[in-house]
């Protein structure tokens, strides 16, 4: 299934010009079985097939337990499949590489370092001069909203500042596939809404592929170009719907837009069991 991002007629020039299409990530009949405690097996995943575009921003959404961060975690490269493969620019995922940037919603910052020091790991383990790594590091920080807040260390900032310094961190690597596992799911609703807002600017300026678990269906269409919807355990593919809004997207204007309501309302009710319909075009 192909991944192209809507564009809206009246606003011909916000938006960069995208790239010839072409596959980032392809997942091929990939299941996963895990062994629990008493030594029984779970099976996790049941044959997902997907194909996500270069530059594409693609949801994961579904019940707790369908295995939502177990597909991130695969394509990632910090579980293998039990069956199936999952490759990147054709070629397999073997393991963990900078070319994929991991935001969870545990922050993981170091605590002995300041924001800059945080941000700056990444360049200089992968050799960049200090004095590059550094300049780099500052426009990042400036470009998630954080300038003036170099030298403070995480116990001194919010969760959602925190946040900030972990996206600009992975940034820093300058990895082709962002994978973010509910990165704003413990933050209040007005700090969420503003780094979903924030998260969509820095994607209109560099277009990178991002895979983003979530369990707000909200969330999912007001990002995403694409939205998997996935079933109850053993998860599986319930059905991908292509979310055909204009971009760039601003919040006040979709919220009366009856297109983003109908998907919405359409999404919650596959949530029931017994509704296999999905919201439609």
């Amino acid at each position: 299934m192909k991944v192209v991002p809507s564009r809206s007629s009246e606003t011909p020039d916000a938006v960069p010009t995208r790239k010839p299409s072409s596959a980032m990530i392809e997942i091929d009949h990939v299941s996963q079985v895990f062994q629990t405690s008493a030594r029984k097996d779970h099976l996790a995943l049941s044959d997902i097939s997907l194909t996500i575009e270069d530059g594409a921003f693609v949801s994961i959404l579904g019940p707790s337990g369908c295995g939502k961060s177990t597909l991130l975690y695969i394509v990632g490269g910090f579980v293998s499949p039990t069956s199936g493969s999952a490759r990147m620019k054709g070629k397999s995922i073997a393991g963990p590489g900078p070319d994929r940037g991991p935001v969870f919603q545990e922050f993981a910052l170091f605590p002995w370092k300041s924001v800059l020091g945080n941000v700056m790991y990444g360049p200089r383990q992968q050799g960049v001069r200090a004095a590059d790594a550094e300049a780099q590091s500052r426009a990042l920080i400036e470009m998630v909203g954080l300038k003036g807040y170099e030298n403070f260390y995480p116990k001194e900032l919010s969760g959602g500042m925190k946040q900030r310094v972990a996206l600009a961190r992975t940034l820093a690597y300058h990895p082709e596939v962002l994978l973010m596992d509910e990165p704003f799911g413990a933050l209040d609703a007005h700090t969420r809404t503003r780094l979903q807002n924030d998260l969509l600017n820095i994607w209109e300026r560099d277009r990178k592929t991002v895979l983003f678990v979530t369990h707000s269906v909200e969330e999912a269409v007001f990002l995403s170009d694409k939205v998997v919807m996935m079933s109850r355990s053993p998860g599986r593919i319930r059905q991908v719907i292509d979310i055909d809004l204009p971009r760039p997207r601003r919040r006040t204007e979709l919220l009366l837009d009856p297109r983003y309501q109908k998907y919405v309302v359409g999404i919650e009710r596959m949530f029931d069991d017994g509704d296999e319909a999905g919201p439609g075009a």
